[in-house]
């Protein structure tokens, strides 16, 4: 990188040096042992306690054969199981591959075998999926089994007892072979790691994105990406006297979450309340009862909040600021949200391959409607031409999204063409389609790639697409999203059979859940008898969106349904059996 660019970074983030992740938790929990760090349906965890079980993990997995550089994937949904995991490979030298929860085998197989994850940390209800998708993994070795009740406070005191027997015993306690490992076990295999170097330019994480064409890539993210863009956001933020309580309802597998949610708490030494899920009644309850000062999500929580009876009673005023991200935040819900629970919502701009946040709106009052904000300290901008991406456009004029900053990925996991169609010259071309005013302020137009945006999730219609093809009884299949007022964007599937063939909507649908996360899952089907396509055979899938479009328009009259108590793009399939279980929620 030239070298003006680097002293530019340094003058704007002056008096910041990065560091790796585990030194980020180990200064943390040094300075201030006795503060929560976690608290976890009622159960509370100290710095102290989380540096210890972190230590233990990392142990653990030296144990089981983990190497510096290894890949660990992780597959739970929210709980301390997570944090721990993520900063225990870490100091065991592993590079973090998190994983949905909701994926299928299928999914989570690809995704696994393209890191050549070694091992696998998972929540014990997700094993039938664990099974099939180790098939297509020969690097996979070990699977480590969780259950969020391991850290209710019953449980959590049999488990450190079990510790303490474990390390009195002669020899101390024995890992049961390399197939499948309980994580009590795995905690009591040792108290501390080998000493491992790492550097802050070491990958910390393989964040797996859809990219620009919808094959799934691993974003290459370093420790110093990672608490760079942490720094960065808590600048941002500002400072008060007092550390933030922070609410986990994003997930965190998600890099949106790890990054606001968990690793920016932890920097400013606060506390993070987590939630299996964003469920609205038990989110309410954790409000009233923790007091949080930061709320992050997608628009469709803010939505269910502000429906939610008595809003004014909730507690909302005791939050500093909510931020929005993940998809485009409706002007008529920031304005309801602050309007019904006087909360300040602002929202913010990001993607996995910046770690991810680059852009968002100021919480002094300042923020414009609408806009993703400005820049964040050390990032710079450009708006592209289109066509080529070599001519940057005027003041008003829409163009490509092109961002250089300390937070920008190395490149995707082993693939350098898709790296450098995307990391040009320096810059990170998004793909997004933006405009900024004479005030610095930036706004989302447009996106270039095709790419639907629900509930805060990405979905390529390709990936939807060859699932759909794979149906026998489907000819052809068009992909596209069409607006939501609760998910932001909805997947909606033109399909055309095979002469003779006969379906339905709900056999193509169940055929999908079997292959696809369910907000991938289509829900909106037409069966077709052709589709349109161009001169050169091309599916013209502008054309089908603009009739999608219109058939809507044509509907508008009707009611709406109610709103969401759930964030719809986390809902959990049955088969995954990962609802919260009974008590989970904070009372």
């Amino acid at each position: 990188m030239d070298k003006s660019v680097l002293e530019n970074q340094r003058r704007e983030l002056r008096g910041f040096q990065p560091r790796t992740l585990p030194e980020v938790l180990a200064q943390t929990a040094r300075r201030h042992p006795r503060r929560t760090a976690l608290i976890y349906a009622g159960t509370v965890l100290t710095y102290r306690t989380l540096l210890e079980h972190v230590q233990r993990c990392a142990a653990g997995l030296q144990k089981l054969g983990v190497r510096p550089g290894d890949r660990v994937a992780l597959m739970m949904q929210n709980c301390p199981q997570f944090v721990l995991a993520y900063f225990g490979a870490l100091q065991a030298g592993a590079i973090v591959t998190p994983t949905s929860p909701i994926y299928t085998p299928r999914e989570a197989g690809h995704q696994w075998h393209d890191a050549g994850a070694s091992v696998v940390i998972a929540d014990v209800t997700l094993l039938p999926v664990v099974d099939k998708a180790r098939v297509a993994c020969p690097d996979l070795t070990c699977v480590v089994t969780t259950d969020s009740d391991e850290y209710r406070s019953r449980r959590l005191t049999k488990l450190t007892r079990s510790w303490a027997r474990g390390q009195r015993s002669k020899g101390g306690p024995v890992l049961a072979g390399h197939g499948f490992v309980p994580w009590g076990e795995l905690l009591g295999a040792g108290r501390r790691p080998k000493p491992v170097k790492t550097r802050v330019e070491d990958l910390a994480c393989l964040q797996y994105t859809g990219g620009t064409t919808g094959t799934s890539k691993g974003a290459m993210l370093t420790h110093a990406n990672l608490v760079t863009n942490a720094e960065q956001a808590n600048r941002w933020a500002g400072g008060q006297r007092k550390p933030d309580t922070a609410m986990a309802v994003l997930p965190l597998f998600h890099i949106f979450a790890q990054t606001c949610v968990m690793i920016c708490t932890i920097a400013r030494h606060g506390t993070i309340v987590i939630l299996p899920r964003f469920e609205l009644e038990s989110a309410l309850a954790a409000v009233r009862r923790y007091r949080p000062t930061l709320f992050h999500g997608v628009p469709t929580m803010f939505l269910a909040l502000s429906n939610a009876p008595n809003p004014r009673r909730a507690g909302l005023h005791s939050l500093r600021f909510c931020l929005s991200g993940g998809a485009a935040l409706p002007m008529e819900v920031a304005q309801r949200f602050e309007t019904v629970t006087g909360a300040r919502l602002v929202e913010g701009y990001g993607l996995t391959e910046a770690s991810p946040v680059t852009h968002v709106n100021p919480v002094d009052g300042t923020a414009r409607k609408g806009s993703i904000g400005k820049p964040v300290a050390a990032t710079q901008v450009r708006i592209m031409d289109i066509a080529t991406g070599t001519r940057e456009m005027p003041v008003g004029e829409p163009g490509e999204i092109a961002i250089r900053g300390p937070q920008v990925m190395k490149g995707y996991w082993q693939k350098p063409d898709e790296s450098a169609r995307v990391l040009r010259g320096g810059w990170l071309y998004t793909g997004d389609i933006a405009k900024r005013d004479t005030d610095g302020f930036y706004y989302i137009v447009d996106r270039k790639k095709d790419l639907i945006i629900a509930g805060g999730f990405n979905i390529y219609p390709r990936e939807v697409e060859e699932v759909l093809f794979e149906h026998p009884k489907v000819k052809e299949a068009v992909v596209v999203g069409v607006p939501d007022p609760y998910r932001g964007e909805t997947v909606q599937a033109f399909v055309v059979l095979h002469d003779g063939a006969e379906t339905s909507v709900d056999e193509i649908n169940s055929f999908c859940r079997e292959r696809l996360a369910s907000y991938k899952v289509p829900r909106l089907i037409e069966f077709r008898a052709s589709l349109p396509k161009s001169g050169v055979g091309k599916y013209l899938r502008r054309e089908l969106r603009a009739e999608a479009l219109a058939a809507q328009a044509a509907e508008a009259g009707r009611p709406l349904p109610p709103p969401p108590t759930s964030c719809e793009a986390f809902d959990q399939e049955p088969s995954v059996a990962l609802k919260p279980k009974k008590g989970s929620e904070p009372t």
